[in-house]
């Protein structure tokens, strides 16, 4: 595979987005209960009817975000599904049995019982990002309203009280700051505060520097890693889960991060997001022998004791590309763009499923498909689709402003 210049990997990004959407399109939507399958094989055949509530908020949000923002999408049967998605999550995402009344389920039946709850944040927020973005396109002020409350629910669950997602603190636990969870508050208040009048950016200021913080709490050992778990006090944590690291979660972050120096007009966290965010997680985590990314790592060079650690997954593929894309356009560093084009010709040599469209998610180390459907509990209509949207406005801006470059050496 060869690719010369940004303009023909725009064009190949650019088809393989319409691509993915056609296949959700075609293949994903209930349209007998509302929501959408997610459990699809690799030929669109749906082989579970369960309905996963983070999954069903981020089709929401992605259909959304792809209507509002980008011509070609603005086609009836995409605010459609969106909206019936809305409406599902609305009518059947909260737990009315729960003590607290904002609790979401994690996984639902095809016509919306509870089977599952999860005791972590992560229902509720993509809850938020999917009503805040469906009040954009439909003008519905009750639905951002409650976009806001769920989000007023979830900083009172992470920094004051979390009793409400039902997780004793057992004796022998240590208190630990997840990286997952301060980074998925500030995707949160980026939604919420976009191109929002300023007492809206005000109210989510002091939320987004704390957010910031936490997640520089996870640069350890004197800058030379990104550790996933950290103790609340921002100290390495003993065992295995002290040692543990993401190089997709880390990317991500870095990502989240440079757009927030952006905004901010921060040059030193730019650095950090770079330096420490993007680079570190290519070095430790990119498979010297094979290629592509691993799942997860041990910072001391045990043998991670997650079985899929050595395996190759779709979506911090999807994040290493935003991230060395992003950081290209913000740097115009030639570094940056060869280690985007070294991730790029992995990625679209690996996961595409040029027969039936889509993208397979789980690779053996070797790059050989492992899992062959095309969604499942975990993936979903997201991380790909807003890789190949974010990386197409990206290079939309940078061609725009004739930052035409070539394949470097590899």
């Amino acid at each position: 595979m060869s690719v010369v210049t940004l303009a023909e990997c725009r064009e190949q990004i650019r088809r393989e987005l319409d691509s993915v959407v056609d296949f959700w399109l075609k293949y994903s939507h209930d349209t007998l209960h509302g929501g959408f399958f997610t459990c699809i094989g690799r030929d669109g055949k749906i082989y579970d009817e369960l309905k996963y509530v983070w999954l069903q908020g981020r089709q929401v949000w992605m259909y959304c975000r792809l209507y509002r923002t980008m011509d070609r999408f603005q086609k009836p049967e995409i605010l459609d599904a969106a909206k019936a998605g809305g409406a599902f999550l609305r009518k059947f995402a909260r737990l009315s049995s729960s003590s607290d009344p904002w609790k979401c389920a994690f996984c639902l039946t095809r016509d919306g019982k509870p089977v599952k709850i999860q005791r972590t944040i992560f229902s509720e927020c993509f809850y938020v990002m999917a009503m805040d973005e469906l009040s954009r396109v439909t003008g519905d002020v009750d639905m951002q309203a409650e976009a806001v409350q769920m989000m007023e629910r979830l900083i009172y669950w992470v920094q004051v009280n979390s009793s409400g997602l039902g997780r004793p603190q057992l004796p022998g636990e240590t208190p630990t700051n997840s990286m997952a969870v301060p980074m998925m508050l500030l995707c949160l208040v980026q939604q919420l505060t976009e191109d929002r009048d300023q007492d809206v950016v005000q109210r989510y200021k002091e939320l987004s520097t704390w957010c910031v913080q936490q997640i520089l709490q996870h640069v350890q050992r004197d800058g030379t890693a990104v550790l996933e778990n950290v103790s609340v006090e921002g100290g390495e944590l003993p065992g295995c889960q002290g040692r543990l690291q993401n190089p997709g979660h880390a990317l991500e972050a870095g990502w989240f991060l440079l757009q927030y120096s952006a905004r901010h007009n921060h040059q030193e966290l730019q650095r950090t997001a770079i330096n420490t965010f993007m680079e570190l997680p290519y070095q430790r985590g990119w498979d010297q022998e094979h290629g592509g990314f691993f799942y997860f790592l041990d910072v001391d060079g045990h043998c991670p004791t997650q079985l899929e650690w050595s395996m190759k997954l779709w979506w911090p593929h999807c994040e290493a590309l935003i991230a060395f894309l992003m950081a290209y356009s913000h740097t115009k560093m030639p570094a940056l763009l060869q280690r985007f084009f070294q991730v790029y010709e992995y990625t679209f040599s690996h996961f595409l499923d040029p027969i039936n469209g889509e993208w397979f998610g789980y690779l053996t180390q070797e790059g050989k498909v492992a899992l062959d459907f095309k969604g499942g509990p975990f993936k979903g209509f997201f991380h790909l689709p807003r890789c190949l949207y974010m990386c197409e406005r990206i290079l939309d801006d940078l061609l725009e402003n004739d930052h035409e470059a070539k394949k470097p050496d590899m």
